[in-house]
């Protein structure tokens, strides 16, 4: 199948992580894994970027590379979170590992799985459009089935002190208490180094065995980013004009032991506290999608849904609008970045007092976000994620994971929260 600049070749059946494995050394390598489930259906390998840009943001427009010609399709970006918080935070500081606020790449071929039908796409796009579309396909050829690698980390250190987290914590039930604020979601950072040898590419793998809906795995250049984020922070299709978010508030750690696992699920359900936290989020990502959706067309569709994963159970509530006319992809994470979810309630004030407790968060809690061959655009909450860098020849890592401060938050129950949450990361850097 073909346009004037798009060319497709439909190829039988490769597992995506085997495929991604044959590719992983490659500059700009890319693998959006999908759980194959109803949130996750398609999964995504490519490499080798035609155009790259990293760096800094312009803050009254931190999305404006989108808004450039030629980069409305096959463009994969990865927003660190401190780029839309600085406008409320005024914080100047790098994140660990130099990370900049936003890196884009354009793709002129990748491959598309699609986990129902078991088929693969090879799309090409741009005046060369057949010849990507075959050099995709060739990619397949160096398919590498990965067998699962040792665990590739011997340290994962705390930067600060358990204490420290929870008189943070107890610090913002202060000021939500004086009503400063309702939420602020407050969170707790581990870093270290990978043995020589391995490479980020190692932990990737041995996070797919619990997939999550939107695993990934990005190099570019001396960094890597790697995630098995559950959480859809924005689909957008210009074909309708549908704009989707699905936030994630409420969490419950997963059990070996099937009564106790549904006794922690059904907990989770009846929790006014966090059902109370999940609609807090809900309301202020009604409130950001206005601003870019035609009036009245914002409407709640599904409200405290249970999801189980590998590790977790969560509350997800599913908010959906029809974007105004002229609107784009920019224009819509312009108005929602940062996730509602892993800043607070209200949203200004929140990004003030995690900047108060944090330094910068770098890509944790940003958004990655792919714009496929047609324009459409999915955007990841990078929870569940963990950052690489080279320094001196050797892969260095940070990590984080942070809970939803209300009124009625208890200090150690919400540390306890991130350990949950910090247990698959953590399992595939090092194994215990």
């Amino acid at each position: 199948m073909s346009t004037s600049d798009r060319f497709v070749l439909t190829l039988p059946w490769a597992p995506p992580l085997a495929v991604a494995g044959g590719l992983a050394a490659r500059d700009g390598a890319l693998c959006l894994l999908s759980d194959g489930g109803p949130n996750g259906r398609v999964s995504w390998v490519g490499a080798e970027p035609d155009v790259a840009g990293i760096g800094p943001v312009d803050d009254a427009d931190p999305f404006a590379a989108l808004r450039q010609a030629g980069w409305d399709r096959h463009v994969i970006g990865l927003a660190a979170y401190d780029a839309g918080a600085r406008p409320a935070t005024g914080e100047r500081g790098q994140a660990a590992g130099d990370w900049p606020d936003l890196m884009v790449a354009r793709y002129p071929a990748l491959l598309r799985f699609h986990h129902p039908t078991q088929t693969i796409q090879a799309i090409g796009i741009g005046p060369d459009a057949p010849a990507q579309a075959r050099r995709a396909a060739d990619w397949i050829a160096s398919a590498r089935p990965p067998s699962q690698p040792a665990p590739p980390a011997g340290e994962f250190g705390e930067e600060t002190p358990e204490t420290t987290y929870t008189a943070a914590v107890a610090d913002v039930v202060e000021r939500i208490g004086a009503g400063e604020l309702f939420q602020a979601n407050i969170a707790r950072a581990w870093g270290g180094a990978l043995e020589p040898g391995t490479d980020p590419f190692d932990v990737f793998v041995r996070l797919a065995t619990g997939a999550a809906p939107y695993g990934a795995f990005w190099r570019l250049g001396e960094r890597v980013l790697v995630s098995n984020s559950p959480e859809l922070f924005l689909t957008f299709d210009p074909a309708d004009g549908r704009i989707e978010t699905r936030p994630i508030k409420g969490t419950r750690r997963r059990d070996a032991d099937p009564v106790r696992d549904a006794a922690n699920a059904a907990d989770l359900v009846a929790s006014a506290k966090d059902r109370a936290e999940n609609l807090m989020i809900v309301d202020l990502m009604r409130n950001d999608l206005a601003r870019v959706s035609v009036p009245g067309s914002v409407r709640v569709e599904r409200l405290f849904a249970l999801e189980s994963f590998a590790t977790v159970h969560h509350l997800v509530s599913t908010v959906a609008a029809t974007a105004a006319e002229a609107t784009g992809p920019a224009d819509i994470l312009n108005a929602t970045f940062p996730p509602g979810s892993i800043t607070g309630a209200p949203k200004h004030q929140a990004m003030k007092v995690i900047a108060a407790h944090e330094p910068p968060r770098g890509p944790w809690c940003g958004s990655l976000f792919l714009l496929d061959d047609r324009g459409r655009m999915t955007a990841s909450v990078l929870i569940r994620t963990a950052s690489f860098w080279r320094e001196e020849g050797q892969w260095r890592f940070r990590t984080l994971a942070g809970a939803g401060i209300v009124a009625d938050s208890d200090p150690r129950s919400e540390s306890a929260e991130t350990d949950a949450k910090i247990v698959a990361i953590r399992r595939a850097l090092t194994g215990t």
